[in-house]
């Protein structure tokens, strides 16, 4: 038997063990895993020199998309850079289509997904250098109601409500610019959870909780104070604001026997509420992102906040003891385009909410921050970033591990290898890091998607290179399936 390709001399990451050995793929397939010595003949092989061998990384939560189509050329490449092989995309239904203007969107806007989806297929697979699956953001009835149709129409299974957008009045600055112009309230969310229950899984509903009509009444009582500083935008959103999203929901996904996702998990109390709904029968998953595990409050102003140091350590002991059980990046793309200086306001209230070229910094802090300071080991690291994203999202298992049959989706870690954040290595659009002048240990130096090389970062070159022309391809998941026991 001969097989397109062997990547060998590596360290191969599975569940229950490192092993040195390498992978056989042929046809973009995974065909087996092997010792050096027990390898079938190949058209090609690539020798990893010792680095080490994981399960391609699957990033579920990316906002590219202004509109999507525009940005999933740079910004799929960034996520190649950054070690992905494949994107969870999440999306209102105005960033979809063809134009998406920030300043002039409107509540008639936002259609159905129906109207804009087969658009964003189209436009994104001749653009993205990674595979990808959607998760669109739903705002209103109409599209809650329509969830079955997308699901057997375009196989889309999991869905998003942006919690702390309910109240168009007190987000709007922040919502309009992000195309949700009009506004939702619970009984949206009811809808769209009795919708995807009726899925079964692989079926799920995503959640950003932050309770901002709380926050609200807290930022007018620092801004009275003269509070203007980074810090107080972590003040103005505490943790009960984004607990008692998760305690509400979790309650009404008992109610309507829907499975869901927590992302931005940021605190123990979030953690705590987590753990009560596991204990009523709740399907729930956590997640939390590379950006929470190492940025203390002060650093920027992001939604969900930054907390302080103590909580970022409790933070990794949830991830370490399985308490949290996925990582995203929460890519997005700054709507002001700029080095972080001249996005940096007087004022808290004033400067940009976010910052970009999160997914190129997704696993460089994992490897420096997780597994080289042992906080986590490298199977742990496969499963939070792989593994269970791959099963919660119903991926699995075609992506998310090295299994004979999945795709052959590969990325290449280098545990030694030491770099200096510089904006020149990012390939993002805005062009700089939050990271920048931060030296990080383990480094993502070869991106392997269904058996091709897209990402190669060769000895002693500046950056990383993209590898070949755009390949990704649309992953539709298919209702009632089954993943997700972790």
């Amino acid at each position: 038997m001969e097989v397109d390709l062997v990547v060998k001399g590596g360290n191969v990451v599975i569940p229950t063990r490192t092993f040195f050995g390498g992978v056989a793929i042929d046809k973009g397939k995974i065909v087996a895993l092997c010792t050096d010595s027990a390898f079938p003949s190949s058209r090609k092989v690539i020798d990893v020199k010792g680095k080490t061998i994981l399960p391609g990384t699957v990033d579920p939560e990316a906002h590219p998309g202004r509109p999507v189509a525009r940005e999933i050329k740079t910004e799929s490449r960034a996520a190649a850079a950054g070690g992905i092989t494949t994107w969870g995309i999440q999306s209102p239904s105005p960033r979809m289509g063809p134009q998406f203007d920030p300043q002039a969107v409107k509540p008639e806007d936002v259609v159905s997904f129906s109207d804009v989806v087969p658009y964003c297929i189209s436009a994104c697979e001749k653009d993205s250098t990674v595979d990808f699956f959607f998760t669109p953001m739903v705002e209103t009835d109409q599209q809650a109601s329509e969830i079955p149709a997308y699901a057997k129409n375009f196989g889309i299974t999991s869905y998003k409500f942006y919690l702390h957008c309910k109240n168009y009045e007190i987000a709007k600055h922040w919502a309009h610019g992000s195309g949700l112009p009009r506004g939702f309230d619970s009984g949206t969310v009811y809808i769209g959870m009795e919708n995807v229950a009726r899925l079964g899984p692989p079926g799920i509903v995503s959640l950003h909780c932050e309770d901002w009509e709380i926050a609200r009444v807290i930022e007018e009582r620092l801004r009275n104070e003269g509070r203007n500083d980074m810090a107080a935008w972590s003040d103005r959103s505490p943790a009960f604001c984004e607990a008692i999203h998760v305690a509400q929901y979790s309650y009404l996904a008992k109610v309507t026997g829907c499975p869901i996702h927590i992302q931005h998990v940021t605190t123990p109390e979030t953690i705590e509420e987590i753990r009560r709904a596991k204990e009523r029968g709740v399907t729930i998953f956590g997640q939390t992102g590379p950006h929470y595990l190492s940025l203390p409050r002060g650093t920027w102003k992001i939604n969900v906040p930054l907390r302080d140091e103590e909580t970022i350590e409790k933070l990794w002991d949830a991830v370490a003891s399985g308490l949290i059980d996925a990582i995203g990046s929460d890519h997005v793309v700054s709507r002001t385009r700029g080095k972080r200086e001249q996005l940096l306001k007087e004022s808290v209230w004033e400067t940009v909410s976010g910052f970009s070229s999160r997914v190129e910094s997704f696993l460089p802090v994992m490897l420096s921050e997780g597994v080289n300071q042992g906080r986590i080991s490298l199977q742990r690291l496969a499963e939070i970033s792989s593994e269970n994203p791959a099963k919660i999202w119903g991926l699995y298992p075609k992506k998310g591990c090295l299994l004979p049959g999945a795709d052959a989706d590969l990325t290449i870690v280098d545990l030694e290898k030491k770099v200096t954040v510089r904006n020149d290595m990012i390939y993002s659009t805005p062009g700089w890091s939050i990271y920048e002048g931060k030296e990080m240990k383990g480094w993502p130096v070869m991106t392997v998607l269904r058996g091709e090389v897209i990402m190669e970062w060769k000895e002693g070159a500046p950056r990383a290179e993209i590898v070949g022309r755009p390949n990704g391809k649309y992953i539709p998941r298919v209702p009632g399936s089954r993943s997700y026991p972790l």
